[in-house]
């Protein structure tokens, strides 16, 4: 719990600092005066005052951070108090600095995601499991161990790849092209027609229901018990099975559902050893599994042999990549904003805050790499967000000075009161729903 709390109060401190910097950076070349610069809020602990008049604060609180600049400036102040106040720029001026701090949460997800390039993460190479009868998958001509080589000319390296690189098709519908190895010295085209899912709910895994499923690994023998059937039969670990009972190339739940299903009889195993094949038979021995139910069990531990990658781009193709990434995340999230709006997707889409937390310890633990990429996608998400048309938000802030812009005059005093209210309601709508979400998959 404390190392998720920790990762996800890191998270949350980067992400809107940095969006709060963009504010800062922009707002100081505008000619604004910022009087604080605060990373967390509540009591300030530290404080220093740099030249420029800025004060640079740690507050107690580390949910991120704010910036206060002056917004008007005092009853007989000066010219040049005047020509610092937020309210006194022109509305070019404001534009940039209210969109400046979205922009810098786009820009932080395209750093990290050109890190992540660089750096390279080891994943599942794309290689797919034989397709349900009837899926568009099937349909297309996939067959087990197929190898995802291009989508739409885009070249594919991992599964995670292609799921990127399909999941505007998805979730839209079209034909898409794909490029296959399967494994025989030739590739094949084959053309994948999908159709736009009609309602899109939190569990809903588009790939695999369009019968796109990551094969699943050799079954390996990760660890044998001494004195249990597995170590009497001689099986060791790093042992790969290769067949069960006659049954070719078994997965891991036909492996386990074989030996379940013979306590007290043979079952013979095909392994392989050192890259060279042999037979073993073993004895499971029947015990009582948590349901009551009579199993058999070898006193091993499995785990599953999947071929992996390394991803990993120059420095050039990782910035290209990094953006792209950045800007198909923001377009993506844009169309799953107006689908959930359209009840074309169920609004237990929307995550909270323990969502979130979840998600950061999980990543932080798997290793830096998926961390980082979880800072990147939340990243994206909080300047979409806030680039969003709502009062109190960023977007809804870039709105006045449009109206402003083409009316000659800013908007009255009663509508944006007006507009605060509306969009207080509705963001504490937003948020009681999103807590909603999370304790029911908490507690689902």
């Amino acid at each position: 719990m404390l190392y998720t709390l920790l990762a996800f109060l890191l998270a949350l401190g980067v992400l809107i600092t940095f969006h709060e910097f963009g504010h800062y950076w922009v707002a100081r070349r505008c000619g604004i005066r910022v009087q604080r610069f605060s990373v967390g809020f509540g009591k300030v602990l530290l404080r220093r005052t740099d030249r420029g008049g800025t004060e640079w604060a740690l507050s107690a609180i580390p949910l991120g951070g704010y910036v206060k600049m002056l917004d008007e400036a005092a009853p007989g102040a000066g010219e040049q108090e005047r020509r610092q106040a937020f309210n006194h720029q022109p509305v070019g001026k404001r534009m940039l600095v209210i969109l400046a701090g979205p922009v810098a949460n786009l820009l932080l997800a395209a750093i990290l995601y050109t890190i992540l390039g660089l750096v390279g993460r080891v994943e599942p190479q794309p290689i797919v499991a034989a397709p349900p009868a009837h899926s568009a998958a099937a349909a297309a001509g996939f067959q087990q161990g197929d190898r995802i080589v291009s989508i739409d000319n885009a070249v594919v390296r991992s599964w995670s790849e292609a799921r990127w690189h399909l999941i505007d098709a998805l979730t839209s519908g079209g034909d898409v092209p794909i490029i296959v190895d399967p494994g025989k010295g030739s590739m094949r085209e084959y053309t994948l027609h999908l159709e736009a899912p009609g309602h899109v709910s939190e569990n809903t895994d588009l790939m695999a229901a369009a019968g796109l499923r990551l094969a699943p690994g050799r079954p390996v023998i990760d660890r044998v018990s001494a004195g249990r059937a597995a170590a009497t039969a001689g099986l060791r670990a790093g042992d790969i099975v290769v067949g069960v009972n006659g049954l070719a190339h078994p997965t891991m739940s036909e492996l386990v559902g074989n030996i379940q299903t013979h306590a007290g009889a043979p079952v013979m195993l095909n392994i392989l050893r050192d890259d060279k094949p042999s037979s073993v038979v073993v004895w499971p021995v029947a015990e009582t599994a948590k349901d009551g139910a009579r199993v058999g069990r070898i006193g091993a531990l499995l785990t599953a042999d999947v071929p992996v990658t390394n991803v990993r781009y120059d420095f050039p193709e990782s910035v290209v990549n990094g953006v792209g990434h950045t800007f198909e995340a923001t377009w993506l999230s844009l169309k799953m904003i107006g689908r959930m709006a359209t009840g074309g997707a169920s609004l237990r889409n929307i995550s909270g805050p323990v969502t979130i937390a979840d998600y950061a310890g999980q990543t932080a633990r798997i290793g830096l790499s998926a961390y980082l990429g979880f800072l990147a996608l939340i990243s994206v998400s909080i300047g979409v967000l806030n680039l969003l048309p709502i009062p109190l938000l960023d977007g809804g802030q870039f709105v006045y000075c449009v109206l402003e812009a083409a009316r000659g005059h800013p908007v009255s005093d009663y509508w944006r009161l007006k507009g605060q209210q509306f969009g207080l309601g509705l963001l504490m709508a937003l948020m009681v729903l999103a807590f909603f979400n999370d304790f029911s998959r908490l507690f689902s």
